[in-house]
């Protein structure tokens, strides 16, 4: 999980000094809509919803809009109807990527996303060619100074965790999509700081690249996450320590 651990160490680096925050707050509200409107707006019984809040606290987005966004998803407030949408494509080297929106204009998305990849050097695959590459996990981030390896190893395996691993300055949780809550709150509840957390979808293996490829790729990625409509990219492809020490 080398790959996938510095690209998410990159990625998590970066979300809280987002420059667009205001895009990355569009994001977090069609998240938090969408998840009270499938199951309802108590966060206590609504694991999605409650991952979704997390997110956006993480963002430091102000309680008045979590909690417009709630009740646009309730019906509470008037709001925007989405759906929830995946594209497949693949990227330089043939890297697999997995595309999740959530769209309130389905056939605008399709052509926009199509656009993206075709402009750099990508191309869309039609529905299941990449979606079997990937598994869906749960994936908790805690900073590396803020408890001692073994420790945090320790509660996150007895609590159920599939793995652990970590990467220079944090640790990285996997879990099962249904354990992820469980295991979080148990985290939580040993003070444990929590960086990030959410459920995503994880590589089941991993293309190594080179310098030229890897950058190639990552701009590929780094276009599909600016679109609004898009909530995450998700891709399997591993960057040794040699090569990201280039990039970085």
């Amino acid at each position: 999980m080398s790959g996938h651990s510095r690209w998410s160490s990159i990625k998590h680096k970066k979300g809280a000094a987002d420059a667009k925050r205001g895009k990355l707050f569009t994001k977090l509200i069609k998240a938090i809509t969408v998840a009270a409107r499938q199951s309802g707006g108590d966060p206590n019984a609504n694991p999605a919803l409650r991952t979704a809040i997390t997110s956006a606290k993480n963002a430091n987005m102000p309680n008045d809009n979590i909690d417009r966004a709630i009740k646009k998803g309730t019906g509470e407030l008037e709001g925007i109807t989405y759906e929830e949408v995946f594209y497949e494509g693949y990227g330089p080297k043939g890297v697999a990527i997995y595309v999740q929106c959530l769209t309130d204009n389905k056939n605008r998305t399709t052509a926009e996303v199509r656009n993206l990849f075709s402009k750099n050097n990508g191309n869309m695959a039609g529905v299941g060619c990449v979606a079997w590459l990937f598994e869906s996990k749960g994936l908790i981030v805690v900073t590396a100074d803020e408890i001692k390896e073994d420790r945090l190893m320790e509660i996150a395996i007895d609590a159920g965790a599939e793995d652990f691993s970590k990467d220079k300055d944090v640790f990285e949780i996997i879990t099962a999509p249904q354990d992820f809550e469980n295991i979080r709150k148990t985290i939580a509840d040993n003070a444990i700081p929590i960086q990030s957390s959410d459920l995503t979808y994880i590589p089941k293996n991993e293309i190594p690249l080179t310098v030229d490829e890897a950058k190639r790729v990552l701009k590929l990625v780094e276009i599909l996450e600016d679109h609004e409509d898009i909530q995450n990219v998700y891709a399997n492809f591993e960057i040794p320590d040699e090569v990201m020490n280039d990039i970085e």
